[in-house]
Order: C-alpha cells, then sequence, then structure tokens
C-alpha cells in the first residue's frame, strides 16, 4: 500500500478538508504541518518530480504579501525553492503525497483521484 502523506496548515480550511477525506477513506496517513517542519529543498524538488512538473510555481500561493515583497514572478526555479525552503507561509496547501505521486488537493476533493 501507499505511503500517505499531507503537507498541511491545519487553521486552513481546504487542509482539514482533506483531513476529513483521509479519515473518512478508512488508509492510514500522516500529516506533516509544514509551518512547523518545514520542507527542505531537496524535498521540494522531490514534491515537483511527483507532481509530474520542473516549474514550482505550482507550489506556490501567489497572493501572500511575502511573494511581492521579494519579488518572485520572475524568479528563477533555484530562487522559488529556496524561497519555498525559507517562507513556507509560501506553499500551496493542502498538497497529498500517495507513493510517488503527489497533487496539490485544491479542491479537497481532488484527493480521491489519489485515494481510489
Amino acid at each position: 500500500m501507499e505511503e500517505l502523506i499531507a503537507w498541511i496548515n491545519p487553521r486552513c480550511s481546504k487542509c482539514r478538508g482533506l483531513v476529513a477525506l483521509l479519515k473518512a477513506s478508512g488508509k492510514d496517513y500522516r500529516l506533516r504541518e509544514y509551518l512547523e517542519d518545514p520542507p527542505s529543498v531537496a524535498e521540494l524538488q522531490q514534491a515537483l518530480v511527483a507532481l509530474g512538473t520542473n516549474d514550482p510555481h505550482m507550489l506556490v500561493r501567489r497572493k501572500e504579501s511575502v511573494y511581492s515583497e521579494l519579488g518572485l514572478a520572475e524568479a528563477s526555479p533555484e530562487v522559488l525553492l529556496e524561497a519555498l525552503a525559507a517562507h513556507p507561509n509560501l506553499l500551496e496547501r493542502p498538497v497529498l503525497f500517495a507513493g510517488d505521486r503527489a497533487m496539490v488537493a485544491r479542491p479537497p476533493e481532488k484527493a480521491n483521484e489519489l485515494l481510489n
């Protein structure tokens, strides 16, 4: 069975929705509160592989003030990954990992693609 890991912010309604889906699935899962335990650049790179992309913008919350403050709109992938590691509040949420696959579960019901 694939290990299920969710990167969440417990104050986020979308994350709470994903947790409810995970509980209802009856499958074992692990939660990672990424604001308390931020992913490293290497983990973010692995997440991109699992997401099937090499574009870190897929993991960025562009509406966060630090995004514009740091001028990240035109940033290179390397700079974006460093910014995500240093400022985990920039991370789009929730991110669900199932084995070697992952998705940004927005809306949370999208996670059913990995759970079924």
